[in-house]
């Protein structure tokens, strides 16, 4: 484990993702934990109005490094296995990177009206701090 995903889990397409994700990575290197979860959060340093910019990212041996939004979205794919290649490529192409963080910021600020709201938050069974109290 050497990161945390901090993510909506209320969020229909954020916690696809992150079933997504956890299925990839089986927790080998990801661990995760909703933004609802104020407790673990707070121990980041992170409130609740800074996850309203977006997921966020933090590299777990190095807390204070850390991604938020579009950039924790390419950060966790480049950590992906041959991922970087597709990153990079991404990356470098002029202008999608712009057009790449507007496109997150319009469905992150309209996540629940596009995908909806879970009656209940997601919790991963790779939980940040292994007490995980596993929700699906």
């Amino acid at each position: 484990m050497n990161y945390y995903v901090i993510y909506d889990g209320n969020c229909n397409l954020c916690v696809t993702l992150v079933q997504l994700l956890e299925s990839l990575d089986q927790g080998k290197l990801f661990r995760y934990s909703p933004m609802q979860d104020e407790q673990t959060i707070a121990q980041f340093g992170i409130t609740p109005q800074n996850c309203e910019q977006g997921m966020i990212l933090i590299d777990a041996n190095a807390p204070q490094r850390r991604w938020q939004g579009s950039d924790a979205a390419e950060e966790i794919g480049r950590l992906m296995p041959l991922g970087s290649i597709f990153v990079d490529a991404y990356r470098a192409l002029p202008g999608v990177k712009w057009v790449g963080d507007r496109v997150y910021e319009q469905i992150r600020d309209n996540r629940y009206t596009i995908f909806g709201k879970r009656s209940s938050t997601y919790q991963s069974s790779f939980c940040v701090d292994g007490s995980c109290k596993v929700d699906s």
